[in-house]
């Protein structure tokens, strides 16, 4: 398999209560986990009937209606969620190349948002862990950064203003490890530097405008739903959808 799909173990909730907050919390919970289920063998998206799309959507915009109306909340926001699903195009062509192509592997893809404290915005980071077979760690030996900085424009869509593209972390695999500094033979100066290299290596490359006259590279983004352990969101201008799910904090 040419990418690697993020287990599904969100639990869902069925206790029968009363109140009608948490009644209501708890019926969330049952759709968010209906949604998780519509999406987990599309992997990723890359594979989705007409049929299934069709329920997608409409788990979707179950799960949007109990957020509908409310301001972005970036305090909750803060932090780093893991794609679980998506129909964008632009993110839908890197599933389809590593399936045309065994040698490309694409891992886990995660979206980094830094705006604790922030009242109008923030930075986001878009995380790509992608590999090369044989040359590269298994689905991890690199990672894509695209950075961003954004602006709350309205109470549920921020605008991007795409910043550097980063490329890091690259972690041979063991294979060229041998080749570069055998194990049977003394490692010399030479090989150590090139793995040296090889570990801290980064390149950025800039994305913003150079002329007063054009604005840089961006784009509109809404979210249409937000709490502690999911956020949807939904490119503007027909740019597909996205299912995010907390994932632990992610050093850049």
């Amino acid at each position: 398999m040419a990418f690697v799909m993020a287990p599904l173990t969100y639990a869902p909730a069925y206790k029968i209560v009363h109140d009608g907050r948490t009644s209501q919390s708890y019926e969330v919970e049952n759709k968010k986990h209906d949604l998780l289920r519509a999406i987990q063998e599309t992997e990723r998206g890359l594979k989705t009937t007409p049929d299934q799309r069709s329920s997608i959507e409409e788990a979707l915009v179950t799960v949007e209606k109990y957020d509908a109306g409310e301001p972005i909340d970036l305090a909750k926001l803060d932090g780093t969620w893991r794609l679980q699903y998506t129909s964008a195009p632009d993110v839908v062509v890197l599933f389809e190349a590593a399936s045309r192509l065994p040698i490309l592997q694409v891992g886990q893809i995660y979206q980094k948002f830094e705006c604790c404290n922030q009242s109008d915005g923030g930075v986001v980071r878009n995380i790509i862990k992608w590999s090369i077979q044989n040359l590269l760690e298994e689905n991890e030996g690199a990672t894509l950064l695209v950075s961003a900085k954004f602006s709350v424009v309205s109470r549920r869509n921020i605008y991007l203003q795409f910043e550097e593209i980063t490329l890091q972390d690259i972690s041979i695999s063991e294979q060229v490890q041998a080749v570069i500094a055998p194990a049977l033979l003394p490692r010399t100066f030479l090989s150590l530097q090139i793995l040296q290299f090889f570990r801290s290596f980064k390149a950025q490359i800039p994305v913003t405008s150079t002329s007063p006259q054009r604005r840089s590279v961006g784009g509109l983004y809404y979210l249409s739903y937000l709490d502690n352990n999911m956020l949807l969101g939904r490119a503007v201008g027909g740019g597909g959808n996205f299912v995010f799910t907390r994932a632990q904090p992610f050093v850049c």
